[in-house]
């Protein structure tokens, strides 16, 4: 948790739109798109083309792109792979989560993950999946999923203020038009869990119930951490099972940050 004069600073609009531009950029690659030229980044980031022309030479100078000539268009660079090591190895959260998490997914042989917010999606950091061979494999970190959609996301948006929530929601919306209504009673719906029970559960891909919590903590931003399976039980009956589980390894790692 952060000061509050810190949080202040931390919500003023951008200083340098140049670097923010850039990361925007960035953001815009994602798995299944290896190749992107400046239009498609323009269409992807709402920027200007030629604005796209100049961030784009730039990223390349300094290593963060690479540009494939022959198809005139760009694929990001390996210089980024390490700064995620980097900040894999530097989480304190990871640190003291993942030990954790891997005894409780190989003892409950259940799926096991941690996530932090980007924009309007969950990031993993760590997943770790316990598979029909009884053997464990760790899922690549850096994974995306839906906020609106997954018990990560809604887990998370319990745990933010009002106001920030409200903000969050409606960009939601405009992503969700079509289906929204439904979706909103959804999270609305475990909002109320969460303030209930700690946790909410959802269930957006076939036969996987997911259960998730926040984890709130004094000095880092807030992680959501969270356990899964799959199966062709009642919800309920899972939601009976893993609830204690998630838990009591949510404490665990909230006593040893702390």
């Amino acid at each position: 948790m952060v000061s509050k004069n810190v949080q202040e600073r931390l919500d003023r609009p951008a200083q340098n739109r140049s670097l923010e531009r850039g990361i925007d950029i960035l953001r815009a690659f994602r798995p299944g798109a290896d190749l992107i030229g400046n239009s498609e980044l323009a269409e992807r980031t709402g920027l200007a083309p030629a604005t796209v022309s100049r961030l784009t030479q730039t990223l390349v100078r300094t290593g963060m792109l690479d540009y494939e000539a022959r198809e005139r268009a760009y694929r990001l660079a390996a210089p980024l792979l390490s700064f995620g090591h980097a900040m894999r190895s530097a989480s304190p959260v990871l640190k003291i989560a993942a030990p954790l998490m891997q005894r409780i997914a190989q003892a409950h042989k259940i799926n096991v993950g941690i996530a932090v917010i980007d924009h309007d999606e969950m990031v993993y950091l760590e997943s770790v999946r316990f598979n029909k061979k009884v053997s464990l494999r760790n899922v690549v970190a850096g994974q995306r999923v839906p906020i609106e959609l997954t018990s990560l996301g809604r887990a998370y948006l319990a745990s933010m203020a009002p106001q920030a929530r409200d903000e969050l929601m409606q960009r939601l919306h405009l992503r969700r038009h079509a289906d929204w209504a439904s979706l909103e009673r959804q999270i609305r719906q475990s909002l109320r869990q969460v303030r209930k029970s700690g946790f909410c559960v959802a269930s957006w891909q076939p036969n996987v119930i997911a259960l998730a919590t926040p984890l709130r903590f004094k000095y880092q931003p807030v992680h959501v951490l969270n356990v899964s399976v799959n199966t062709h039980l009642p919800a309920v009956d899972i939601v009976s099972k893993l609830s204690p589980v998630l838990m009591e390894l949510a404490g665990a790692v909230l006593e040893a940050e702390n």
